[in-house]
């Protein structure tokens, strides 16, 4: 009965191994990163006001308050938090539905699976520090500082660039899954074996 419903599941699979055409967790990963960058960069920029940002934003003719760039901070941060459930989820489903190269070896010397592995703990490994990120976050915006010019502690920015740097690691992981192991890169495979990915994609 088992086989008989995974090879149903299979059937309704399309040419990149998903019952779907484009690959969802790429997409969602790319706005996680997104929005953290922006939520750190932006409490940089309030940080930094007077010293930096108040002069240029000044010559640029543009009004704008320090308050303003710590709550972009806030919310982009919030929203990673919230989006990045969705490319765990996403990125578990996906991988569950890979069938990656065996006889391949990626530059980091490792094997698919290993880096199907890697690349899966530290996904979640991440989504726990972008959620303590969200919660230190409201902490020092509703509790620790709220009364204060200054939003945001230095050490909280400095741990948000070690996570960029996580993230750059994690993501190289998932950068060798598709470009070597061929996991989803429906277009970039179909094109190596000669098919037409405008046709099997539709």
């Amino acid at each position: 009965m088992n086989s008989e419903l995974i090879d149903q599941l299979k059937s309704q699979l399309g040419a990149n191994g998903l019952p779907y055409a484009i690959p969802i967790h790429p997409n969602l990963v790319h706005l996680t990163l997104g929005l953290f960058i922006v939520a750190i960069g932006f409490d940089f920029v309030g940080v930094l006001f007077l010293l930096l940002g108040k002069p240029v934003f000044k010559f640029l003719a543009i009004a704008t308050f320090r308050s303003q760039f710590f709550d972009v901070g806030w919310y982009n941060m919030l929203a990673s938090a919230i989006i990045t459930f969705f490319t765990v989820a996403a990125g578990f489903y996906e991988i569950m539905l890979a069938v990656p190269s065996n006889d391949v070896k990626s530059a980091w010397g490792l094997q698919a699976m290993e880096t199907m592995l890697w690349h899966g703990v530290v996904g979640v490994f991440l989504l726990a520090l972008i959620v303590a990120m969200t919660v230190w976050r409201g902490f020092q915006r509703y509790l620790w500082r709220k009364d204060m010019v200054r939003q945001v502690q230095w050490s909280y920015l400095l741990t948000g660039l070690g996570i960029l740097l996580i993230m750059y690691a994690h993501g190289t992981l998932g950068a060798q899954l598709a470009a070597e192991f061929g996991v989803h890169n429906t277009a970039g495979n179909l094109l190596l074996r000669g098919e037409n990915p405008n046709v099997l994609l539709k």
